[in-house]
């Protein structure tokens, strides 16, 4: 879940009952990326039905990485669960460690579906379902569509896993199209900005970018037109959502929700390139290029932010609200993911350096100065918390946020080790992380 949100956590270093493989008997590749890491947190749990599926463990404490579950959650989640396995998906090799892991996840996710189509969060360490926390709810949201996206990805590697996820997400579609698809562009005012109201959430434009990811994935499966057309409505609401242009503040950034930017999951320019090449609409590529032509170069010069609220005046915008930290690794691989696919369509070098910049802010090039990936252990670490100090926690979304990012990279080409090797921080990377 989100580093830096996290309610009072009790330590419990345990031995899941239920356990039949310890991660670290295999070793998981995945490119030059380090897993270690993630093969610490990855487990494989008897689940409440008895059956066998893998979890990765949510919270991970500094200095001895031992486990942690937060009393009025649970141990594991499908948010990250499904981040895990959008990463395993997009693993260049097809090895034993690798699909037994990600076929072992998916069954996770599976499991965690509701009746409704939607999909659970949390699971409690004796194998059953937390059906009651506010962010557990089988609900259209977050969990949901990242679970969607995981499913979809999976399904893209085989027909055999398209088979063993046909029904989980032809339930969930189904639910998506019933409570979503509509003709309704109705409108609302926050803070003198115009909101669209048929988004998920009414107005959550960055749940609509992880939405939208997984849309095109169950499109290219299915053919459901469907798809196609709530692609359209939701990228058509993003578009409102865009504040500013390239000589005024905030320079082209989709805000996130109502006349909030925030840094976690703003995927919307990446959502919308790939919205735009399947739909073959050139005006949802340019809107994402405004942004990360302009807002990423000035939010990078600016060294990032955490948050900030925006009134709206006349067509100009000015602040009412920001805070510069925590900043975390969730907030940095949309900036990454976005860059890389602008090189990709465009083919244009200045978006592959843009993406290298902002990569900087994993290997030190950012406020406090110290790595918040370690190459050589597979930790991403929880956060910065202000110019000097970092969260030395390492759980699993920072972790696998960080290995998608860096994948990011990869997959374009860019040697991670090289990349590091080259960046000054790195030489003193060992001296900084223990600080």
């Amino acid at each position: 879940m989100i580093a830096g949100h996290l309610k009072i956590i009790i330590v419990l270093i345990f031995f899941l009952a239920g356990c039949s493989e310890n991660a670290g008997e295999r070793s998981l590749h995945c490119g030059k990326l380090n897993m270690a890491h993630l093969d610490h947190l990855f487990a494989n749990v008897r689940l409440e039905n008895g059956n066998e599926a893998g979890i990765v463990h949510i919270y991970s404490e500094y200095p001895g990485y031992n486990f942690t579950i937060e009393p009025e959650q649970g141990f594991s989640c499908v948010d990250d669960v499904a981040r895990a396995a959008v990463l395993l998906s997009n693993c260049p090799e097809n090895i034993t460690a690798r699909n037994t892991r990600l076929d072992m996840m998916i069954n996770f996710l599976l499991y965690m579906q509701s009746d409704n189509g939607y999909f659970y969060n949390f699971i409690w360490h004796d194998g059953s379902i937390n059906k009651t926390y506010r962010t557990s709810v089988a609900e259209p949201d977050w969990w949901s569509w990242r679970a969607f996206w995981a499913l979809e990805e999976y399904a893209a590697l085989n027909e055999a896993n398209a088979r063993k996820i046909g029904p989980a997400s032809h339930k969930l579609s189904e639910a998506i199209f019933r409570d979503l698809l509509n003709d309704d562009r109705s409108v609302s005012d926050a803070a003198g900005l115009c909101i669209p109201t048929w988004l998920p959430g009414k107005a959550a434009a960055d749940q609509s970018g992880d939405l939208i990811l997984a849309l095109v994935k169950y499109y290219r499966r299915t053919k459901d037109d469907r798809a196609t057309k709530l692609i359209d409505q939701l990228a058509t609401g993003i578009l409102l959502m865009q504040a500013g242009d390239s000589l005024n503040f905030p320079y082209g950034a989709f805000l996130s929700w109502n006349n909030t930017w925030h840094a976690y999951g703003n995927i919307q320019s990446y959502a919308l390139l790939k919205a735009g090449e399947l739909l073959n609409n050139p005006t949802y590529i340019e809107r994402a290029l405004m942004e990360v032509d302009h807002f990423y170069p000035w939010l990078i010069k600016n060294g990032y932010l955490n948050y900030f609220n925006i009134q709206g005046n006349d067509g100009k915008y000015e602040v009412t609200a920001e805070e510069k930290f925590p900043q975390i690794a969730y907030g940095i691989r949309p900036v990454i993911y976005s860059s890389t696919e602008a090189y990709r369509i465009t083919g244009k070098e200045k978006y592959l350096d843009l993406a290298r910049l902002a990569a900087g802010w994993l290997a030190g090039s950012n406020p406090a100065g110290k790595v918040m990936f370690d190459p050589s252990t597979g930790r991403g670490y929880d956060g910065i918390i202000n110019n000097s100090e970092i969260n030395l926690n390492s759980g699993a979304e920072s972790t696998i946020e960080a290995l998608l990012a860096l994948q990011a990279l990869e997959k374009l080409g860019i040697d991670i080790k090289e990349f590091y090797s080259n960046r000054t921080i790195e030489q003193s990377s060992n001296r900084t992380i223990e600080q």
